[in-house]
């Protein structure tokens, strides 16, 4: 066993007993352990965070800037991509057990993790709901280009009939860093709304992010009639 080998086992242990107690550069070194196989990763993990700023910078980083680093190659940058993205699921697959969604805080803070700070595209999600607002399942819709994502009517009434949905809400992302809808985001609320309820299914919201807000289409009073 080498030294390096030697410092890898007991970072991993120290980890497994103390994980509370590490910082952000020995969780990156870490990290960095299990895409770069061999060697000392702790100045690469160094130099990541002098690059990017913080360690939810080095994470949220294209995959092409984490690249120009000295050290990483494509590995390396698909494992940190990996890590909000499976984090985000983690979040909402938490959130969903059982989770009643009757507020829109509610709503949001359920939604929120779907759309990880530093997404490079439009996506759009729906979420399923009973009688009683319980979440009966969580799809994304689609993921569009850097301009915007499709949503299909007939997926729509596919997914809330496979899960006898009484409910449903909306949310999509943009990526402009403004949470208001566009004129496009208010017809399309209104047809899919229209579709849904010709299937007995009440849309109950639709709900717009950014990294940093959230704007609520029914709280604005777009859903008064």
């Amino acid at each position: 066993m080498g030294l390096h080998d030697g410092h890898r086992k007991r970072l991993k242990e120290q980890f497994l007993n103390h994980s509370d107690g590490f910082h952000d550069h020995q969780l990156l070194e870490l990290l960095l352990c299990y895409a770069i196989p061999q060697g000392d990763v702790n100045g690469l993990a160094h130099r990541l965070l002098d690059r990017f700023g913080s360690l939810a910078g080095v994470l949220d980083a294209r995959p092409e800037a984490l690249e120009q680093v000295p050290g990483v190659g494509e590995h390396t940058a698909v494992l940190l991509k990996l890590i909000p993205v499976l984090s985000g699921r983690y979040q909402a697959d938490r959130a969903g057990m059982g989770t009643i969604l009757d507020s829109t805080q509610a709503a949001g803070q359920y939604l929120r993790p779907y759309f990880s700070q530093g997404a490079r595209y439009e996506m759009a999600y729906l979420v399923c709901l009973d009688g009683k607002y319980k979440v009966l399942g969580c799809h994304k819709l689609d993921e569009g280009t850097v301009n915007a994502a499709e949503i299909t009517p007939r997926k729509m009434v596919e997914i809330v009939l496979a899960h006898n949905a009484t409910a449903a809400i909306l949310a999509h992302n943009h990526l402009s860093g403004l949470a208001l809808p566009s004129n496009a985001d208010l017809m399309s609320t209104q047809q899919l709304r229209a579709i849904l309820r010709s299937v007995d299914v009440e849309l109950l919201d639709h709900l717009i992010f950014t990294d940093d807000d959230m704007v609520s289409l029914k709280d604005s009073g777009f859903f008064s009639d």
